[in-house]
């Protein structure tokens, strides 16, 4: 145990007079010792607002289901209101006994990573509470959901052109940001990277959610070899899962599933298509379909999705789309259906970064993204 975590529970011990439905506050600084010798990262940059169970309740209307916002694996995450009259999103973590290190475990690295990072494509973590086994995550309140429950027609705008270019962008520079060395000293890898930890604020700017599961890689070590594979099935990069090999690439993959998503308007999993199709990377049609859209031209229908307003495109930005943003997600997505035994060759998150801001410039002078 981490000797702030330690100290703290000495001093609850020692004090007896003191109310136990008071949070159980911890130093985060040592969370980075929990899993191997990881290199301690810089300074916090802000300190988070330690919470009480009851200001929880308060907030949530005791966890009313009329607040729920949605349920995911490791809990449920509600709207919720605090005295202070800000709204904002409280993620309340349930796990089954047989989980409950490793929920502890991620609970304490979203807590002292987002403590550290700021970003304006990260999502902001306002403060926490832990109060006994009681573990809240409160974060700001994003208005717009998750990409994927637009992609899917759960959200209330339908995405247009211009708009997943946007979001695009947005994502890609929050990982660009993760993967600096000059964001903490130490690059980081977000590990579970997938559209519906790409959250959507009022103006629809995109932010990188969910960092439970993030991991430091040390100067100079591109590479870290784990016996586990932790993720999401559907963007995991086939180096990572067959060897164990996690590498700042892993995310520039799982990116280059977001932006099959958001060309096909598919799930990266759908459980509902036959076995053979349930893998949106693997589907024969999208691989052919693509090519088919670079050698044909971008208004070849044979894999985008069929919502999106074509007629707002401008023939420059029909030109751009199609040589550089397929051109890219050929070279993520069909590298692996043709060769998929390394990912060395992956385009860098900066190139795609640079391709994205090309693209941006070309949809503002045509295109109203608001």
């Amino acid at each position: 145990m981490p000797f702030g975590l330690v100290s703290a529970w000495n001093k609850r011990r020692r004090s007896k007079s003191q109310d136990h439905s008071d949070p159980w506050i911890y130093k985060p600084a040592e969370f980075w010792q929990l899993e191997d010798q990881t290199p301690q990262p810089t300074k916090r940059r802000h300190r988070s607002s330690v919470f009480t169970l009851r200001e929880m309740e308060q907030a949530t209307f005791s966890f009313s289901d009329d607040n729920l916002l949605g349920k995911g694996g490791f809990g449920r995450v509600y709207r919720g209101t605090l005295k202070s009259g800000e709204v904002v999103a409280i993620k309340k973590m349930e796990l089954p006994a047989i989980k409950a290190a490793e929920g502890e475990r991620e609970f304490r690295v979203e807590v002292d990573l987002l403590s550290r990072l700021d970003h304006p494509n990260l999502v902001s973590l306002i403060g926490y509470c832990a109060d006994g086994k009681n573990r809240f995550l409160v974060y700001e309140y994003m208005h717009n959901g998750n990409l994927q429950d637009h992609l899917n027609g759960i959200g209330e705008r339908k995405m247009d052109w211009p708009l997943r270019l946007k979001v695009a962008l947005g994502a890609a520079k929050g990982l660009a940001y993760l993967h600096s060395s000059s964001c903490l000293g130490i690059p980081i890898v977000h590990r579970d990277f997938k559209s519906t930890n790409v959250l959507l604020d009022a103006k629809f700017e995109a932010k990188i959610s969910d960092f439970g599961l993030a991991k430091l890689m040390p100067e100079g070590q591109e590479t870290h070899v784990t016996a586990r594979v932790l993720g999401t099935f559907g963007y995991f990069d086939p180096e990572y899962t067959s060897t164990g090999k996690l590498t700042l690439q892993s995310d520039v993959y799982a990116f280059g599933v977001v932006l099959l998503e958001l060309l096909t308007g598919r799930r990266a999993v759908d459980l509902n298509q036959c076995p053979n199709d349930q893998n949106l990377v693997l589907q024969k049609n999208v691989g052919l379909g693509i090519v088919g859209m670079v050698l044909n031209g971008w208004r070849s229908r044979i894999v985008a999705d069929p919502q999106f307003p074509f007629e707002v495109l401008m023939e420059e930005l029909d030109f751009v789309f199609s040589t550089l943003v397929v051109g890219s997600i050929l070279n993520f997505i069909l590298m692996y259906l043709l060769a998929p035994t390394s990912c060395s060759s992956c385009s860098t998150l900066s190139w795609i970064l640079a391709t994205c801001h090309l693209i941006i410039k070309i949809v503002v002078r045509s295109v109203c993204l608001n």
